[in-house]
């Protein structure tokens, strides 16, 4: 029996979840493979205690022999920990007819649901689905309680563009889709939070900035500055008022005291004092007083 020794690879659901999609849509990586080939084949974890580093990635069969290990070992072409193994490749894969051609899809107003669904939706469905997952791990949806990622907003988004009838056309966003746009706005949603828009480095940034200046507000000096300021804008609370308050008082005296001017200089009426000619005296005083 053949012995890979590695390390074997950490299946998990996700994977579980796009191997099944793979092996039904047939787009199967050779990578990812299992080794069916030949059913001796078994993977061994690599352990430095029990292996050694030559045996590594390859895969060996063990081989018996009637003579000595030692008999016809050169160190020339092999190495000592080779001694009763051999490297061995892995046999290629049987060959597998083609498959048969694929029946025609059945009509579609008169099919049944199954059938439907089998040939209409689930082939438009599934990688529409798959992309889905796809980018709910890149925004890291499966370890976040809150996510800004919205699954069905997505799946319409990737419909909408990889809809046949629109395969000479540009990529549209969410957003922009003439019936999300109606719905949107007969139904508004509510704004994202901050929270789930920032990237995790604008985050630390932010949070960074905090914690510095709280650092800085911390320092003695600094506290003794803020209480300078605060005691000064209670001194100065209720000034502009104040100053407001006073020109308003001045205002209000000017005014009275050009009515009592206005009063004083307002001339007799012709009943209470008859007309008369002025004097050449008062005529120079009453230049004068226009003058100044």
């Amino acid at each position: 029996m053949a012995t890979v020794v590695g390390k074997p690879p950490d299946r998990n659901l996700w994977e579980d979840i796009c191997a099944e999609f793979e092996a039904t849509s047939s787009r199967i990586l050779e990578d990812s493979k299992l080794d069916t080939a030949s059913v001796s084949t078994e993977i061994s974890r690599y352990d430095a205690t029990k292996h050694s580093p030559v045996f590594y990635g390859h895969m060996v069969a063990k081989v018996s022999v009637d003579t000595s290990l030692l008999e016809h070992f050169n160190a020339e072409y092999s190495h000592p920990a080779l001694l009763g193994h051999a490297l061995v490749q892995k046999p290629p894969p049987p060959v597998i007819p083609s498959p048969p051609p694929p029946s025609p899809p059945p009509e579609p107003h008169k099919c049944s649901p199954s059938q439907y669904l089998e040939h209409y939706l689930f082939p438009v469905l599934l990688p529409g689905l798959f992309e889905t997952l796809v980018h709910a791990k890149i925004e890291k949806c499966f370890e976040r309680k809150m996510s800004k990622f919205n699954a069905c907003d997505f799946l319409a988004e990737w419909l909408y563009n990889k809809n046949k009838r629109r395969a000479d056309r540009k990529f549209t966003a969410f957003s922009d889709i003439p019936f999300v746009k109606n719905w949107l706005k007969d139904h508004p949603r509510p704004p994202i939070p901050l929270s789930l828009l920032l990237s995790e480095d604008e985050a630390a940034l932010i949070i960074q900035s905090f914690w510095r200046g709280y650092r800085v507000r911390c320092d003695a000096e600094i506290q003794e500055l803020r209480q300078w300021q605060r005691e000064l804008r209670e001194e100065n609370r209720g000034y502009t008022r104040k100053i407001m308050k006073f020109w308003a008082d001045q205002e209000s005296k000017v005014g009275q005291t050009m009515e009592e001017e206005l009063v004083e200089e307002m001339p007799p009426s012709p009943a209470e004092e008859p007309i008369r000619d002025l004097t050449q005296y008062e005529i120079l005083l009453k230049i004068r007083k226009d003058c100044m």
